[in-house]
């Protein structure tokens, strides 16, 4: 079996197989609670989801291949999680550029961003539009959560379970992790105390009169425990194997697109 992991390879075979036009992904996520029943490293999901992505596309002839995961996501509602580390945006827009920097000074000019922290969305975004004023290239990035919330409604998913501390995440954690997994431990959302006397709406949201105020706020404040959703029980690994086989599709299709325009 083909190795598609950098870390994984000696130095000539990945030399050889960039400078014969192979694909970069780079996977990133964060260090972070996802509810008691879920590992807290989500960044293993993006790795093991680029890796199927690089698997994928190299069967129907367009090679890639994964570097490390970027492990900590961008600072937004996990700063005080024990255990978790988060980058403030501008240090983490730092890194995504500087490791595409070092890529793109050594030849290789095709480059995929799997992103599984929602938190990391602006500085990848950001990082992306400053590479492509700096080297002229487009570097598209997946944002792994988002793009699953939207397929989780559409491949059945149960209402109840959607959002952090649930699916999509827990189900694609079931079906590519069990081993980090504890099925047992997930449960219901646990009540909200009000914030500045306004029921809370969402992470970093009241509203007023049906008006959207944004507010600090820390994940215990908003989803005790790292629950946000109704119920994370529902979640199966069955549903979590077919996002994640859509994902792949998906990703495989773009480093093919990214082979052939680039």
């Amino acid at each position: 079996m083909t190795q598609h992991r950098i870390a994984e390879l000696t130095a000539p075979e990945v030399a050889a197989r960039l400078a014969a036009g192979a694909c970069a992904i780079l996977p990133m996520g964060s260090l972070e609670t996802h509810g008691p029943q879920a590992p807290m490293g989500d960044y293993l999901l993006a790795e093991s989801i680029a890796a199927r992505i690089a698997a994928r596309a190299a069967a129907a002839g367009a090679d890639a291949l994964v570097l490390p995961p970027i492990p900590f996501g961008g600072e937004d509602f996990f700063s005080f999680v024990p255990g978790g580390v988060v980058l403030t945006p501008a240090t983490l827009q730092a890194v995504i550029e500087e490791v595409c920097d070092n890529l793109v000074r050594t030849g290789t000019r095709r480059i995929l961003i799997i992103n599984g922290h929602a938190g990391s969305i602006a500085p990848a975004d950001a990082a992306t539009r400053a590479l492509r004023r700096k080297h002229g290239l487009r570097i598209p990035t997946l944002h792994l959560w988002r793009a699953a919330g939207v397929l989780h409604a559409e491949l059945g998913g149960a209402p109840a379970s959607f959002g952090h501390g649930g699916d999509p995440v827990w189900s694609v954690a079931l079906h590519l992790r069990p081993d980090l997994c504890r099925p047992e431990l997930a449960r219901e959302k646990q009540p909200v105390p009000p914030i500045l006397g306004v029921p809370v709406a969402d992470f970093g949201t009241l509203k007023v009169e049906g008006v959207a105020f944004s507010v600090p706020m820390e994940v215990e404040e908003v989803a005790p425990g790292g629950v946000a959703c109704a119920d994370s029980r529902p979640g199966t690994a069955g549903h979590g194997a077919r996002i994640t086989d859509r994902i792949v599709l998906a990703g495989a299709a773009m480093v093919a697109h990214i082979k052939e325009h680039s």
